[in-house]
């Protein structure tokens, strides 16, 4: 019965927070890019059986936090019987001794947190070594601390363009897909448009301006469970969304949740004004 359940309500949550998605990006602005933004099903915690129940509602990407469950979920018998297009997102902070496990997960689409040259270039050899004849390239983006929080990982807005030049000059193996940030959680909305996306998409324009490169080829990875309606309007490609697909994170010693419907669209432009929610995507 509780699998029937699970398998309604996960369903409904797809089908709503995809509504949401497309008519976030039919408020945006002309005048920014017309980049379809990418839904990124953030499945940390869950077990495949609601990965695959979202897959079949034509959810593609999903994306997680830690290598040693990207590494199972992607071997799992289940999913990789039943989700052969699944594309798989790394979303967590990745230390170079991981790097070499991350890469070699089947269907990894998209690395991105690379917040370091060093990182950069740790994931470019392996993925060479990895990929052998292949000419195919690891699409990576470029983490940024838009917040300057500590308690965050990412690079110093500042070092951006240099991190980008050096990604795009030195490491041959990558696809340079763009930037992401996590900012900082809450933010009122009441008080104008969040900083943090205001400040990736300055970094965007400023590594465009740099290294002769269209907007539209720059994805912006910004916006989660709490935000991901604004983070569109305002320009993002790629939002993370996991707590309003999945229902709460499920960690160890904790009750069980089921997941919850994702709430029926409002006009207003921001579900941040609303009640708040679980804030790690």
């Amino acid at each position: 019965m509780w699998k029937v359940a699970m398998s309604e309500e996960v369903g409904k949550a797809v089908r709503s927070v995809v509504e949401r998605v497309n008519q976030a990006a039919a408020r945006r602005p002309k005048t920014l890019p017309a980049v379809p933004p990418r839904l990124v099903a953030v499945s940390k915690t869950k077990p495949p059986e609601m990965v695959v129940e979202a897959y079949r509602q034509g959810q593609r990407n999903f994306g997680e936090n830690y290598v040693n469950e990207l590494v199972d979920k992607a071997s799992d018998p289940l999913i990789l019987g039943s989700c052969p297009e699944i594309k798989w997102h790394f979303i967590g902070h990745l230390q170079k001794n991981s790097v070499n496990k991350l890469l070699g997960v089947k269907n990894l689409f998209l690395v991105e947190t690379v917040d370091s040259v060093k990182l950069a270039d740790k994931v470019n050899s392996s993925w060479q070594r990895i990929r052998g004849a292949s000419t195919h390239r690891l699409k990576v983006m470029v983490q940024i601390n838009t917040s300057g929080e500590q308690s965050k990982h990412g690079l110093p807005p500042e070092e951006t363009v240099n991190t980008v030049k050096h990604i795009v000059s030195q490491c041959s193996a990558l696809d340079f897909s763009g930037l992401m940030t996590i900012g900082r959680y809450g933010y009122d909305l009441t008080l104008g448009p969040n900083p943090d996306f205001q400040m990736l998409l300055s970094r965007r324009q400023e590594v465009c301006d740099s290294l002769k490169l269209p907007l539209e080829e720059v994805e912006l990875s910004m916006g989660m469970s709490t935000d991901f309606e604004h983070a569109i309007e305002v320009g993002a490609t790629n939002v993370r969304v996991g707590s309003i697909i999945f229902g709460n994170r499920e960690y160890p010693n904790s009750a069980a949740n089921t997941p919850q419907p994702s709430p029926a669209p409002s006009p207003a432009p921001s579900p941040e004004k609303s009640a708040k929610m679980i804030v790690d995507s």
